[in-house]
């Protein structure tokens, strides 16, 4: 009532689109960060070998352990069988905690962006260190924003709404590798570096305000109808569930972790959601040395960086067409289909044969785009598993963010697998080792890169066919993998619509039993 009239006209916005914002605030800096990272440690800072394979090293545990570890923290005071007991928690105040953990530690997250692209300290400890921090606030972020989902809605029809605006705010992100393109320059790092600063910069004052604007719609949504979690159209979900003194009836990590070991949908999930993971990232560090190997003598410089810069915006795109076949036909029935056409597609390109271009740089391309999306729709399938998790443990409360970091937690690793397997494999089978060549030239150059010191005239061909047969038999592979997993996934179907029924049916008795007292 005596709101002034921005603060007025900016609740009017859809919570999908406020909620979908903080993905282009993520989007903007992660995209710069994996694509430069490596290569300003290794050719700008001159990194050695040793340090970056310790810090890469001590990464994967971070990396794998902090996401269940802020889960907890996050969540334990959900972890309940006893959900009617007599102290309250209004799943307001849930929505709010989460969105006050973004508002502050997005803006912390932008700041640790920052430490990258400014020497001060030993090249390998500011790796390590500088890895460690991001990926810290990183997780907060996600893990809290991934949460959300789950809280912000409960039908199927709700939750490829949120997460259709997420997918077109993180494309318009990934704009940000395109720009990236006019500063990048390894001889006079200025330039880049004043680029990294308008980003983070954009990306802290944008957390700030989409925080404090979500935080207006809870509070204000809640003031008006009484409720407690936003739907679409800005109401709310119940108005507050029971929650047991934590004293009385809360559960210790062990006795949680024996429950997700019972949970079978969750661990057929982990098990092809690491294999994912792990193609994912495989994809993303080999995507220009495909390019340089395979392709460098059949495109230009204007291709390559072409390629590589939609390879990052395109999933996104992509992925709202996913979504609208997702609400047609159901999560399930989509990821089995894009597993079938990733198998379709790499036995084509390896009958083909690495000889034929076009083709080539079609498979190079859907290959990271298709992979990323299908990473993209399992989202879906973790909020699916964190109500099947509330439903089968009678829990007082979804354990959102806790359930998003143990699904991180065994398939995080994949990220770290899959540089050091890549290289591994291409080192066993050509001999070719990425640390002992000069720095890459741009794709489409005359010299492409890495290239091996006078090489004998026999050793090209292995070099490139070692190439092109890690690009087909990771993805024959993996996909080998994922459709065995996928289908003994069993929460889809009738059983999904059990489970949502179950749900919303407590979620309403809840209500009632409230209202009544």
């Amino acid at each position: 009532m005596g709101l002034e009239w921005p603060q007025a006209w900016l609740l009017g916005l859809p919570t999908a689109v406020v909620y979908g914002s903080l993905a282009f605030f993520t989007s903007i800096l992660h995209n710069v960060f994996l694509l430069y990272y490596v290569d300003t440690f290794v050719s700008v800072y001159k990194i050695n070998k040793v340090a970056f394979w310790v810090g890469e090293t001590v990464f994967l545990l971070w990396n794998s352990l902090n996401d269940p570890l802020f889960g907890w923290l996050s969540d334990r005071q959900f972890l309940s069988s006893q959900p009617w007991s007599s102290a309250r928690l209004s799943s307001r105040a849930v929505v709010l905690a989460r969105v006050r953990v973004l508002g502050r530690h997005g803006p912390l997250l932008a700041l640790s962006f920052l430490s990258f692209w400014v020497p001060w300290a030993p090249a390998g400890l500011q790796f390590l260190l500088c890895l460690c921090l991001y990926d810290g606030f990183l997780t907060l972020v996600d893990l809290h924003h991934h949460a959300l989902l789950a809280d912000l809605a409960l039908t199927a029809h709700d939750r490829t709404h949120l997460n259709f605006y997420c997918s077109l705010f993180s494309a318009a992100g990934s704009l940000s590798v395109f720009a990236s393109y006019a500063f990048w320059n390894k001889e006079d790092f200025s330039s880049f570096r004043a680029f990294c600063v308008a980003l983070a910069a954009g990306s802290g004052l944008g957390f700030l305000g989409a925080t404090q604007l979500l935080r207006w719609r809870v509070e204000v949504a809640g003031k008006d109808l009484g409720c407690s979690t936003l739907t679409m159209d800005g109401s709310l979900y119940g108005e507050e569930l029971p929650v047991g003194s934590e004293e009385a009836d809360s559960i210790t990590l062990g006795q949680y972790l024996r429950q997700l070991a019972h949970h079978q949908n969750f661990l057929w999930f982990v098990g092809m959601d690491l294999v994912q993971v792990f193609h994912c990232h495989f994809n993303s560090n080999f995507f220009p040395l495909f390019l340089e190997h395979l392709l460098a003598d059949h495109i230009s410089l204007s291709t390559g960086s072409f390629l590589l810069g939609i390879s990052y915006v395109a999933p996104h795109l992509n992925n709202l067409y996913f979504l609208s076949l997702c609400r047609r036909w159901g999560v399930y029935v989509v990821v089995r289909g894009l597993f079938l056409l990733k198998l379709g597609l790499s036995l084509l390109m390896l009958v083909a044969g690495p000889d034929h271009p076009g083709l080539l740089c079609f498979f190079i391309a859907s290959n990271r785009v298709f992979t990323e999306g299908t990473c993209k729709l399992l989202t879906l399938v973790v909020t699916d598993l964190v109500d099947e998790d509330l439903v089968l443990n009678h829990r007082k409360q979804a354990t959102s963010a806790l359930l998003f970091g143990m699904v991180a937690l065994v398939t995080k690793p994949g990220q770290t697998f899959a540089p050091l397997l890549g290289t591994w494999l291409l080192c066993f089978y050509t001999g070719h080792d990425l640390f002992q060549q000069p720095p890459m030239t741009p794709v489409g150059s005359a010299q492409p890169w890495p290239e091996p010191p006078a090489p004998a005239p026999a050793q090209a061909p292995t070099l490139r066919q070692g190439c092109f047969y890690l690009l087909v038999l990771i993805p024959i592979t993996c996909a080998l993998l994922q459709l065995f997993t996928w289908s003994q996934f069993t929460l889809h179907g009738r059983r999904l619509h059990m489970v949502k029924a179950q749900r919303q049916s407590l979620a309403q008795v809840q209500t009632l039993d409230i209202k009544t007292v």
